[in-house]
């Protein structure tokens, strides 16, 4: 497992029975929320899933932080409303306000395949 850049952490999300994608947390887009995400890793939940977008509870409770309303696709995001990590693979926008806390670098295309219910596990490496 590498460190990666102060200031990038690369992360590998696996979901079970489906293949892995591969992303970089950033940062410099919500510091706080970052480092409790990359202190706590790994992370494992259960899907859900809201328009095209993944998403999973986590063990973490942070407020808004530099909290935006609109994303681009491949957009990993924090919502502090549900306590969950969020990722949007296609082009619907969050059910309200996330922190941003970094982008899929690879393999995007395999969240379309994601059902409810599904393990997914994030992993820093």
């Amino acid at each position: 497992m590498s460190e990666g850049s102060v200031s990038r952490t690369p992360i590998r999300i696996v979901i079970q029975g489906l293949g892995e994608a591969e992303g970089e947390l950033l940062r410099y887009l919500a510091p706080r929320t970052v480092e409790s995400l990359i202190r706590n890793l790994p992370l494992e939940g259960r899907v859900a899933l809201w328009k095209e977008e993944v998403y999973f509870k986590i063990p973490i409770k942070m407020g808004g932080e530099k909290a935006v309303k609109t994303v681009k696709k491949g957009t990993l995001a924090y919502w502090p409303q549900g306590s969950s990590l969020c990722i949007f693979y296609g082009e619907s926008q969050p059910y309200s306000q996330v922190n941003l806390i970094g982008e899929i670098t690879k393999n995007l295309e395999v969240f379309k395949d994601v059902k409810s219910g599904m393990i997914i596990k994030v992993v820093a490496f």
